[in-house]
């Protein structure tokens, strides 16, 4: 029933979508004036859902991102960058409207937010666009409007890229990762982070995924693309060469580092606190009232590091390494799970979403536990009153999606359909064939 009831209200918000309604997917759906109406990159969770079943709202949904690729332009190019910089906090027009102040409920104090750091909605965008065509097929809507997203947003991460001290590695400087505690190292609150693993590892897999969109038209029709696009061999060579040097930071143990010197920093009292306050998901605040940061802490908000195993396979990460030039031994990925698993406060309703995810396979206990918790977000109100702001859309498809893609182990890849269910504890089992019809792949 409750599945039911998160199936209702996504397509509830999304239903209506056609290639002539201009709209996006705001985070908190119709169903409240959480957010302003503002659209997050929140969409990521919800297009799997709708892709396997009614691609059609996901295509006209991303047509949304596309009508403001202009706006997005204009907003890189007042930066000082190329491509396209798409806003944390989407609004009508495309504009930024991510908010530059906080209110703290705790201490009745306005402070600082730099979210707008969050320079990974872009790279959210990309992989979705491309996720949609490799399920779909669909190469009217990438040559029409999947490639020019694709490059801009190429184009744009591939500008923020520099070179490191040694010259053999490409860094990416201040900016957030999805774990929205750290905007800035100890003392140094708002100026975003060094290497975010995620967001370099994704860049890395967006700059290959542009290289390839780029070569998908022929003949006439790829040299007025190009022509248009001002693209040329050049160009994609250093999307390629920054593709694979991008830096990703290690642990002294292997542990993936969540971003360069994370490691350096201090471990958290989670006991204590959770034995002072009982909900300490929003750490953000609860420092802040105490003169304290996040900022200085081995924590996180929601999954960060993590969130990379939560859209690729273990063989697509294995390919992405090591194009990367690093070698990601077996071992290191448990390690790395386990790591961020006790170090995050789940202040997100996105976040139980992903760690469920992340656990279905190695231990399906402790998922099924925390995708009840996941249903349950709005059910229950366990944030404590913003439910009532509006329903947290990407949570509801995050949890109707595992169902179909996690523990149903449905996937699209590499041209073909993938069936590799994982059903949780006490869950009836029938015979199952896996092999299917016409495909070039069976398991």
């Amino acid at each position: 029933m409750a599945l039911s009831l998160q199936t209702f209200h996504v397509l509830t918000a999304t239903a209506a979508a056609s290639d002539d309604q201009d709209a996006g997917i705001p985070a908190r759906g119709l169903h409240g004036e959480g957010y302003r109406g503002h659209i997050f990159w929140d969409e990521l969770f919800v297009y799997p859902m709708l892709t396997l079943r009614r691609p059609d709202l996901t295509r006209s949904l991303l047509l949304y991102r596309f009508r403001r690729l202009d706006a997005a332009r204009d907003a890189a190019r007042r930066a000082g960058f190329r491509g396209a910089m798409y806003p944390w906090q989407s609004g009508s027009d495309g504009r930024d409207e991510t908010p530059t102040t906080l209110f703290n409920t705790r201490d009745g104090d306005w402070i600082s937010d730099h979210s707008y750091r969050q320079r990974h909605v872009g790279l959210a965008i990309a992989y979705s666009v491309w996720r949609y065509y490799q399920t779909t097929g669909d190469i009217d809507f990438l040559t029409r409007y999947g490639i020019e997203l694709l490059v801009e947003i190429a184009r744009f991460f591939a500008s923020l890229a520099t070179p490191d001290e040694t010259g053999n590695r490409f860094s990416i400087d201040s900016v957030m990762g999805p774990d929205e505690f750290h905007d800035g190292y100890p003392g140094n609150s708002g100026g975003g982070v060094r290497n975010n693993a995620y967001t370099n590892i994704l860049a890395a897999w967006v700059l290959a995924r542009a290289i390839e969109a780029a070569e998908v038209p022929t003949g006439g029709d790829r040299e007025s693309l190009w022509n248009r696009l001002g693209m040329d061999e050049a160009e994609l060579n250093s999307w390629d060469a920054i593709s694979r040097r991008l830096t990703v930071v290690f642990h002294s143990d292997g542990v993936i580092s969540q971003f360069e010197g994370y490691e350096k920093l201090k471990e958290f009292d989670w006991e204590g606190y959770q034995a002072r306050y009982g909900n300490i998901g929003r750490l953000d605040l609860i420092l802040q009232s105490e003169g304290d940061s996040t900022n200085n802490y081995r924590l996180s908000k929601q999954a960060d590091v993590l969130m990379i195993f939560y859209l690729f396979s273990a063989e697509e990460l294995q390919d992405i390494f090591d194009r990367l030039g690093y070698h990601l031994r077996p071992q290191q990925i448990p390690r790395t799970v386990h790591f961020y698993l006790s170090r995050t406060s789940h202040g997100s309703t996105l976040s139980r979403v992903a760690h469920s995810w992340v656990l279905a396979r190695s231990n399906r206990r402790k998922s099924w536990s925390l995708f009840r918790q996941a249903l349950d977000s709005d059910l229950d109100d366990t944030q404590g009153g913003t439910t009532a702001e509006g329903i947290h859309l990407g949570a509801m498809a995050g949890t109707v999606d595992m169902v179909l893609r996690c523990y149903g182990g449905v996937e699209t890849r590499d041209g073909a359909l993938w069936l590799h269910p994982v059903l949780p504890p006490g869950t009836a089992r029938c015979p199952l064939s896996t092999a299917v019809p016409g495909s070039a792949h069976q398991r």
